[in-house]
């Protein structure tokens, strides 16, 4: 499949162009706006594969959950894209997409960065490159979480260096693996799209999974929040 995907769920954004085993990844790292450089990025990876956009068979975007802007950017420009060519889009889960970095058959738990003293997380068990979901996608503090079932479990994900002392504590033992410089890439969330459901662009949205954006400075110093 020919699969163009875009993933911008947070500061780490990436887009890439799968072709069958070919896999083309640009990074748009230290942008701060990357509503800037998206498209240009989009244009600069079919360029050079000398592939016209209608010619995909389809388009996917990291969903989320993650930073809401970066969610509707990517789901805006994926909608966009696919309207004027004709094609179907996928929402990929970038939590999903996060855990199948993980090459071996292993219990992943993904821990990203929600910001106002969270953290999104979700649980899955990984094989082959398919990821099983075993805790949805949720928001909490990190203190909260807890290891779903028995056995060893991966940890990954920004949220173990926003909050590692907190995760240490609520993750005493059976962690086999720890994290904390992996995010969200664009190249994955092609690979998931691969056996994914294509739908017509109007039929996709962000997965937000927490509706609020801010909290209140009151709220806010009840948590001893970071920023």
């Amino acid at each position: 499949m020919k699969i163009l995907s875009i993933e911008t769920s947070c500061e780490h954004a990436s887009v890439a162009l799968s072709l069958g085993d070919s896999q083309r990844e640009l990074a748009l790292e230290g942008h701060s706006n990357h509503s800037e450089h998206l498209l240009a990025s989009i244009a600069a990876l079919l360029r050079e594969a000398d592939l016209p956009l209608g010619a995909l068979d389809g388009i996917a975007f990291g969903a989320g959950p993650g930073a809401f802007t970066g969610l509707r950017l990517a789901c805006g420009v994926a909608q966009g894209l696919a309207m004027g060519a004709g094609l179907g889009v996928a929402a990929i889960c970038s939590l999903t997409a996060l855990a199948v970095q993980q090459a071996c058959d292993e219990n992943v738990v993904v821990v990203t960065d929600a910001r106002m003293g969270e953290v999104y997380s979700a649980a899955y068990r990984v094989s082959q490159g398919l990821a099983v979901e075993i805790a949805a996608p949720a928001c909490s503090p990190p203190g909260l979480l807890r290891l779903p079932e028995a056995g060893e479990w991966i940890l990954i994900g920004s949220g173990l260096a926003a909050y590692a002392s907190d995760l240490r504590a609520a993750f005493p033992e059976r962690v086999a693996g720890w994290y904390p410089d992996r995010y969200p890439r664009a190249v994955e969330v092609a690979r998931l799209a691969r056996t994914a459901v294509f739908v017509a662009p109007e039929q996709v949205a962000p997965l937000y999974v927490r509706n609020k954006v801010a909290l209140t400075t009151a709220e806010r110093l009840a948590r001893g929040a970071r920023g």
